[in-house]
């Protein structure tokens, strides 16, 4: 046999084995196939059962598992969001709601995740989400009106709370403005007492050189009335006996003259009285 020969012959052999080995592969894929769907719809079965009888807690065990099998298993999420919202679970809840919502075809399980969502939303006073949450909802279920009285209470909720933002931002800016107006008081009250202070220092301050002065002054009477005392008085000159003399005779004759003065003018301011003959 020619060595060509022989190399054909064995691309012909890998060849058969390879087209037998994926056929096998696919065949057996085909056969775990059902057996694997078969385990995630028992199991999601399960779950099914436990949240019946209000067991939420081995029915989320059994929807994990089921999605351990497939995890984009839609029904499974849902329900196990629901069984995690049970637990007052919220927010672990959430993004089984959202998965959902976004691979889903199907229009109602779309909208039947968005309402939960929305109450998720509810449940954490988070009223704006809950709103477009229910809106996106009746989207595509506009029939359904438990979404809308929903829809109507998380709109009252929001307002409510929007309203007492406002009167709280009122509030606050109100004590700001208090705050302010009692600072400025405060501070034009420490301004007025700083120059109350001021001016009672300035006053003290004439008031104590009006002292300095007074005692400036009594200091300076009291020199003078020192000085005066320190001051000789002048002191009468000594008289001779005979100079006494002579000024005592002096002094008695101007007396008599000054005395005889003084009777003519009495004399002649007299009225006479003249005597009548009988």
């Amino acid at each position: 046999m020619s060595i060509k020969k022989s190399k054909m012959k064995n691309i012909i052999i890998i060849l058969f084995l390879i087209i037998t080995i994926t056929g096998f592969s696919q065949e057996k894929d085909k056969k775990d196939k059902p057996k694997v769907e078969q385990a995630e719809k028992q199991l999601f079965r399960i779950g099914n059962d436990f949240y019946k009888q209000q067991n939420y807690v081995d029915a989320e065990v059994h929807y994990r598992k089921s999605l351990q099998q497939n995890s984009n298993y839609e029904k499974a999420n849902y329900n196990l969001g629901n069984a995690i919202y049970q637990q007052n679970r919220f927010k672990e809840a959430l993004p089984m709601y959202e998965l959902v919502s976004k691979i889903t075809e199907n229009k109602l399980t779309k909208a039947e995740s968005f309402h939960n969502i929305g109450n998720t939303m509810m449940k954490e006073k988070q009223y704006e989400k809950a709103v477009e949450a229910f809106k996106n909802s009746l989207r595509n279920n506009s029939k359904d009106d438990e979404t809308r009285y929903n829809l109507a209470l998380a709109q009252k909720l929001l307002k409510k709370k929007q309203d007492q933002n406002k009167d709280n931002n009122k509030d606050k800016n109100k004590d700001n403005n208090k705050d302010k107006n009692k600072d400025k008081k405060d501070k034009d009250k420490k301004d007025k007492n700083d120059k109350k202070d001021q001016n009672k220092d300035k006053d003290k301050d004439k008031e104590g050189d009006k002292k300095d002065e007074n005692k400036d002054k009594k200091k300076d009477d009291k020199g003078d009335k020192d000085k005066k005392k320190q001051e000789p008085k002048p002191q009468q000159p000594k008289l001779s006996p005979q100079q006494i003399k002579q000024l005592l005779e002096a002094m008695n004759k101007e007396e008599n003259k000054t005395q005889k003065k003084v009777n003519a003018k009495k004399a002649k301011g007299k009225k006479i009285k003249q005597e009548k003959d009988w």
